[in-house]
């Protein structure tokens, strides 16, 4: 298992998009015949026609399309890679089971999550909570600043045990 976070991966550093990585990857599951890995990253790759840009028609009516491979970004691979951790959890659950090598390999792409002294600094840096009716209204500056890289549940938690002035 140590061996699965040394074959797959991606970090924010590197200078390579995600989507190229995840490419990359998928080449070297294959040439190791790696089918636990080939279908993981199928998996992911699968869940990009999800991604959708709004459009306009002729007519006026709303509508949406694909996004070109082009126009996917890194977030909207983090969110589709969130999303299958978070399905993959609840299966595991229901089999009384830790974890999985999938579980594994899809939590080597996503970058690393702040830590709780992290957002409790930030916080006490650059949040004036008198500018907000309640504390929890802070949460989306916190989770803006943060992006994917915070856990909403943590955020959540630290605000609700907040000390109040």
């Amino acid at each position: 298992m140590a061996d699965i976070k040394d074959a797959y991966g991606w970090d924010p550093d590197m200078n390579l998009p995600l989507q190229a990585k995840l490419k990359e990857d998928l080449r070297q599951a294959m040439r190791a015949k790696d089918e636990v890995g080939r279908n993981t990253i199928r998996q992911v790759m699968s869940e990009f026609f999800k991604l959708t840009v709004p459009v306009t028609l002729e007519d006026g009516k709303k509508s949406t399309r694909p996004k070109q491979a082009e126009e996917i970004t890194n977030d909207d691979i983090i969110g589709i890679i969130q999303g299958l951790i978070k399905s993959e959890h609840i299966v595991l659950e229901a089999k009384k089971e830790a974890t999985s090598d999938y579980l594994q390999i899809l939590e080597t792409y996503l970058p690393r999550q702040v830590a709780r002294e992290e957002i409790v600094d930030w916080v006490r840096g650059n949040i004036d909570f008198s500018q907000f009716k309640n504390k929890m209204q802070a949460m989306g500056v916190i989770m803006k600043h943060f992006g994917k890289t915070a856990d909403g549940k943590l955020v959540n938690d630290i605000l609700k045990n907040w000390p109040t002035p």
